[in-house]
């Protein structure tokens, strides 16, 4: 058995090596180590990432994919999920994630006993939960964001972000880029911008977009 960390970083390098961090000291204290990182940084929202495909791909039956949170795997729709979920049984994996103890049981040696199957059913039915309520947290924050702007707007207070004229140019060329297929970190070294700038510009982008 192979265990591989998925972690998802949406902005700063930092938030992957915390989470990488957290995951390191788990595997120790469970007495494993780690076989590979894959580092994603598109959102959990979003079915197609290519490297949550990677490890899938890379993982055999019986591996484990690992996780911090089951909200770092999913904030997907209801049948997105089930596809994702389908998708890894179908691969014959094992998801361990550190908010859900019951799925520790998945790093210990195959366990076939009746107490086994119930606790695997247990850990799919909370996982299911866990991946429901990642998801209707997602939606309710997207729902206070667009709620706040448009107040703002209706306020006459929300103009986007305020910017000189050659941060505006900047922030077009930015803009120009992602719309030409290129990913975050290539479009804001392009504009001469930061890239955690950039992902609050693609997130600005897309709730103005739900307005």
């Amino acid at each position: 058995m192979k265990v591989y960390a998925y972690l998802r970083a949406s902005t700063e390098e930092q938030d992957a090596t915390r989470a990488a961090e957290v995951l390191i000291k788990f595997a120790q204290e469970k007495g494993f180590e780690i076989a590979e990182y894959f580092v994603e940084n598109a959102s959990g929202t979003k079915l197609d990432r290519p490297k949550l495909i990677e490890l899938i791909n890379t993982a055999g039956e019986g591996d484990v994919l690992l996780v911090e949170q089951v909200d770092r795997l999913t904030r997907l729709t209801a049948e997105d999920w089930s596809t994702l979920k389908r998708t890894i049984e179908d691969k014959g994996l094992l998801v361990v994630s550190l908010d859900l103890p019951t799925s520790f049981a998945a790093l210990q040696a195959d366990d076939q006993s009746f107490t086994g199957d119930i606790l695997k059913a247990v850990n799919r039915m909370l996982m299911d939960i866990l991946a429901t309520t990642a998801r209707k947290d997602q939606e309710d924050r997207l729902r206070r964001q667009r709620q706040g702007i448009k107040r703002a707007q209706d306020a006459g207070k929300y103009n986007g972000r305020q910017q000189t004229e050659e941060g505006a140019k900047k922030v077009k060329k930015f803009y120009q880029q992602i719309d030409l297929g290129n990913n975050v970190a290539d479009s804001a070294k392009v504009a001469d911008i930061s890239r955690a700038y950039g992902y609050k510009l693609i997130k600005m982008r897309k709730m103005e977009a739900k307005l």
